[in-house]
């Protein structure tokens, strides 16, 4: 019996012994990864010519420089920087990885002009990629980047295609407009005012918007919210928010392959997407060649590029004759635009509306101002020259984006060795004058939107409250950054300034113009239960109750006719 006992104990640690050695392999080899990758990161970061840069130290081995407050959110810790180490300083992000950070107009305007110099970091294009289902981003970004210019460089999509985009805005703003009258209308409170959350209804709106403006398909997401696109493309974008794991996978490549709830929440609402975009695009394919054989040609050209969405504009474009076989995209590299534009499209432009609202409803007196200018246009559906002559309509949009910018920073990676120009010379850890910040291969760069937009030495001391006549006047200073629209940072500059920018303009224009119009506008919390929360956009939260998520809750009644 003893014998047995021993022969059953050696044949069990026989059997085991392979596993253990299999598990300790598994448990061993991603740690040596880590280690490795780590040890290279702290060597290349110590070797790297900015870290003569002054700068916050590493105070945590997670969250580098930011131990009170998440970097995204960090607003206040970095004018304190910036008034301590000065225009250029060098911080540490997320596990310490070290970053330049430059307030400085000649260098940001080196940054976002020399993309061949500055490109978007790989970890940026894996977290774009697991939105979208896109592979190799880089180069699909190129072939889309040259299909993008022939669109935005034809007549077909300048000033008369945003015409027609602006008249189907403002369609879909009054839909809104008379929802929120009839629920008005309907309300049991005393004083006749109706509580709303405007974050979720101008969701609905923008999606709308986006989806006739984009695939002219229709989510409908006003009147239903049973669209399975539309519920695929909220869990889409309510998918969880960053956490450890998922911060892991971001900066160590060799996790990424490993299934999390995130991934597949995220595969099950691209699933759902496709479905339909795939559909859309055989049929916009369909209609285009159908469109020319009728014509009595079977080759599409560049100026044949015409089309009411931009996905039939895209696929025109793409299978237009004169564009070269490598720029072409593929069925797939098409079909990935389809949660590009939706996500690029939607929660920014409701983002920025809600926020204007958020402003206006705590300055009731520029509300009027505003209410009583837009009231001198006569018609509910102005042309889109009516829209922008509206001068004090302007100053809001632009005063609500520079305080409450959507998009709070930019980030580029160093593709080699360079010297960043500067406007004026920083003082280094070692007491010297630099007149230009030097920085190795695959050093960072961060691009401060948000903090460029509350600096006092830009824009003065008021730069905290809320002014629209600000714009009539602006500040010297204003004008040496690099802009597509209005000396403001919001939408980037240079190769990858935002394509969409006016589009974004005119939609948030045709909101405004409609609600502010028809409706007066209130909190319906006290100012400061409303805060800022960023990830990649920077959304509204009710603090005293954050687990909801973006929320804007208001009190809105019919506007007086007086």
């Amino acid at each position: 019996m003893c014998h047995t006992l021993i022969l059953a104990q050696r044949f069990l640690v026989a059997a085991i012994r392979p596993l253990v050695v299999i598990a300790l392999l598994l448990f061993a080899i991603p740690a040596a990864y880590v280690l490795v990758v780590v040890i290279h990161r702290l060597i290349r970061a110590d070797r790297s010519p900015m870290r003569s840069v002054p700068g916050p130290k590493n105070a945590h081995w997670s969250k580098g420089s930011f131990v009170d407050v998440p970097e995204e959110d960090s607003l206040r810790l970095q004018e304190e920087w910036v008034k301590t180490y000065g225009h250029v300083l060098r911080y540490h992000s997320v596990f310490g990885v070290p970053k330049l950070m430059a307030v400085d107009p000649v260098a940001i305007s080196y940054i976002l002009q020399n993309d061949d110099t500055f490109e978007k970091a790989e970890f940026i294009r894996y977290i774009l990629g697991t939105l979208t289902g896109r592979g190799t981003y880089k180069q699909f970004h190129m072939k889309l980047l040259r299909n993008s210019m022939i669109l935005f460089d034809n007549p077909a999509f300048g000033p008369t295609q945003l015409k027609n985009f602006a008249s189907m805005f403002l369609e879909k703003s009054l839909e809104l407009r008379d929802i929120w009258a009839d629920l008005v209308s309907k309300s049991s409170r005393k004083d006749g005012k109706l509580r709303l959350d405007a974050c979720s209804w101008l969701d609905k709106a923008t999606l709308d918007i986006v989806g006739l403006a984009g695939f002219n398909y229709a989510f409908d997401s006003l009147h239903s919210d049973q669209n399975p696109v539309y519920v695929a493309f909220r869990s889409l974008e309510n998918i969880a928010p960053i956490n450890f794991i998922y911060a892991v996978q971001v900066l160590f490549p060799i996790f990424r392959s490993i299934p999390t709830s995130r991934s597949r929440a995220i595969e099950r609402a691209l699933k759902e997407v496709r479905q339909v975009g795939s559909r859309v695009i055989e049929e916009r394919k369909a209609a285009v060649l159908a469109e020319r054989s009728a014509s009595g040609s079977s080759l599409v050209e560049k100026q044949d590029v015409q089309g009411n969405d931009l996905l039939s504009l895209l696929v025109k474009s793409n299978i237009a004759a004169d564009i070269p076989e490598s720029m072409r995209l593929s069925d797939f590299e098409i079909l990935s635009q389809v949660p590009t534009i939706l996500l690029a499209g939607n929660e920014t432009t409701s983002t920025a509306v809600s926020w204007a609202l958020f402003a206006l409803s705590c300055h009731p007196g520029i509300q009027t101002k505003l209410r009583t200018e837009l009231r001198t246009c006569p018609t509910d559906s102005p042309t889109l020259e009516q829209l922008n002559s509206l001068s004090y309509l302007e100053g809001v949009v632009r005063e609500s984006l520079r305080l409450y910018t959507p998009v709070p920073f930019i980030q580029r990676v160093a593709t080699h060795d360079v010297a960043i120009p500067l406007q004026k010379p920083f003082t280094d850890k070692h007491g010297v004058l630099q007149n230009s910040v030097r920085v190795a291969k695959g050093d960072l760069a961060v691009i401060p939107i948000r903090l460029l937009h509350h600096l006092t030495d830009i824009w003065g001391e008021d730069v905290n409250e809320f002014r629209p006549e600000r714009w009539e006047n602006l500040p010297e200073a204003v004008h040496g950054f690099p802009s597509v629209y209005g000396h403001l940072s919001t939408f980037s500059a240079g190769p990858h300034a935002c394509i969409g920018y006016r589009f974004t303009i005119a939609e948030v224009k045709a909101l405004l113009f409609t609600l502010v119009r028809a409706f007066e506008f209130e909190l319906a919390l006290p100012a400061d239960d409303i805060v800022c929360k960023s990830g990649a956009v920077s959304h509204p939260v009710v603090a005293s109750n954050p687990a909801v998520g973006r929320q804007l809750p208001l009190l809105i009644r019919p506007a007086n006719m007086d």
